[in-house]
């Protein structure tokens, strides 16, 4: 007896060799027209990103003459950054074992060992 196939898996199947066909076929070449315009919204967008640089160094220059106008000043660091924190690591042999660790049992010499 030959059993049917789940409508929901027959559908997936079929979505799936759609796609499949979709994903082989190729676009066909931009047109003079568009080669145009892409180039064009290339060639904005470059000058766009020019203009916004120079706008950028002339405010970081701005900032750093009125910094240095100032005297450039820096604020001394404070007391919680100077303060070292010892490190306590088992790894390091800084802190004592972890009594939640299970520990090994304790054999005796290696020549009593059968």
């Amino acid at each position: 007896m030959h059993k049917r196939k789940p409508r929901s898996l027959r559908a997936a199947i079929l979505l799936a060799g759609l796609f499949s066909v979709g994903a082989a076929a190729k676009l066909p070449p931009p047109t003079p027209e568009q080669q145009q315009a892409a180039a064009a919204k290339k060639e904005q967008a470059a000058a766009q990103a020019a203009k916004e640089k120079e706008m950028l160094d002339a405010t970081m220059d701005k900032i750093a003459a009125r910094w240095r106008a100032g005297g450039g000043k820096t604020h001394p660091p404070s007391a919680a950054a100077e303060a070292v924190v010892p490190v306590r690591s088992e790894k390091l042999g800084t802190a004592a074992p972890s009594t939640d660790v299970k520990q090994p049992e304790k054999q005796g010499p290696p020549d009593k060992i059968k």
